[in-house]
């Protein structure tokens, strides 16, 4: 058997790339597929932003002649200086499952992670908090939501055999919606909102939402840049991210709160789930990708809770409770019964104890795994 390793340098490769998950889980019914045009934009320098402060290489797997899988490896320089410990990341990685195919496809991305003077490797990780970030262990018969992904049960123990130990988990719920927004609810999200001289603003356009777009991730960068992996995305890798999810937004589930001083201090996004969407979609807009998602952002079912961020000196005050009040509302005037959140990770026990409020299971677990490399003395 003859396994050969390329480096990703052209466009047809990177298309290669690209396609190479659609083929893998062609019959599977869980995968949920990116838009193909949208992850060829990330893999590109002059289109993705996070190349200002990541170095990355791409390599594809070819088994007699067919491509039997693909990585990819990342330099996160921001990451490294917020850490101080030079640890690259795995991205990507889907292979068939052989070994041969995954221990050499393992092997020349921490040989290149190597190279750049890293002493360890994370992952799997994308190019930011807001890319593709941990390998599914647990939660196979689930679909999952576009913000996440899905992987085949035989990669943990690739994973383990090729050394990786855990350092983290994700955790995602799955929660049976109130019929009615319940009254104790409502009670102390007025209360709060009393006491701190809050409001919450509602959204029926996408133009009623364009003054906030920025400052919803000043929150969200004030929030989330302390955690596990993240890092505080530059003005332009926002600018690039508000142009690719802001267009699919549904404005009604989008909630804020302002303070007194009309200062944008905590936020929601929830979106009509777009899984089953995007599996018709099959990973093109055109000709009829757009249609399946039209349908599903306005005529939901379930929806999916994207992001919560809540400005840092406020996170203890019950500001998060006020926000998921007020999308409770809107979730039940459209009548839907269920909804799924993106991972939480295992010590944000804040956050995992809001979920845990609800009637809810612990569905799906990802997780991230670390390997410090040896290296032989001279």
């Amino acid at each position: 058997m003859s396994i050969q390793i390329l480096e990703v340098q052209n466009q047809n490769q990177r298309k290669a790339f690209v396609n190479f998950p659609f083929k893998l889980y062609k019959n599977n019914e869980f995968w949920v597929p990116p838009f193909k045009a949208g992850e060829l934009e990330l893999l590109l320098p002059e289109k993705n932003p996070a190349f200002d402060f990541c170095k990355a290489k791409f390599w594809l797997a070819y088994e007699n002649g067919k491509i039997a899988g693909r990585i990819g490896a990342i330099v996160n320089h921001l990451c490294i200086e917020k850490q101080g410990e030079k640890i690259g990341r795995i991205t990507r990685m889907e292979f068939v499952d052989s070994h041969e195919v995954s221990e050499k496809l393992f092997a020349v991305a921490e040989e290149w992670l190597k190279s750049e003077g890293m002493i360890g490797v994370s992952g799997p990780l994308g190019f930011s908090n807001l890319d593709h970030a941990g390998l599914l262990i647990e939660g196979h018969e689930w679909l999952p939501s576009m913000a996440s992904d899905y992987h085949f049960a035989y990669y943990q123990n690739h994973f383990e055999r090729l050394a990786y130990e855990k350092e983290i988990d994700w955790l995602e719920f799955r929660i049976n919606l109130p019929e009615e927004t319940p009254e104790k609810a409502s009670r102390v999200a007025e209360l709060i909102k009393k006491r701190y001289g809050l409001q919450t603003v509602n959204f029926t356009t996408k133009k009623e939402l364009e003054p906030y777009k920025e400052k919803i991730f000043k929150v969200f960068n004030d929030a989330f840049s302390d955690l596990f992996g993240s890092i505080k995305l530059p003005e332009k890798l926002i600018r690039f991210y508000i142009s690719k999810y802001f267009p699919i937004l549904n404005p009604r589930y989008v909630k804020i709160i302002l303070n007194k001083e009309d200062k944008l201090v905590g936020f929601i996004i929830a979106l009509p789930s777009l899984s089953k969407a995007l599996q018709k979609a099959k990973g093109k807009l055109l000709p009829f990708g757009w249609w399946h998602l039209k349908k599903a952002l306005e005529h939901p079912t379930e929806m999916d809770l994207m992001l919560t961020g809540v400005d840092h000196d406020c996170q203890k005050l019950g500001f998060v409770s006020i926000l998921m009040n007020e999308l409770l509302k809107t979730s039940n005037s459209d009548g839907l019964k269920f909804a799924e959140t993106t991972g939480m990770l295992e010590n944000n026990h804040v956050a995992i104890q809001l979920w845990k409020s609800f009637d809810h299971i612990q569905h799906k677990r990802k997780r991230c795994y670390r390997k410090m490399f040896s290296y032989k003395k001279q």
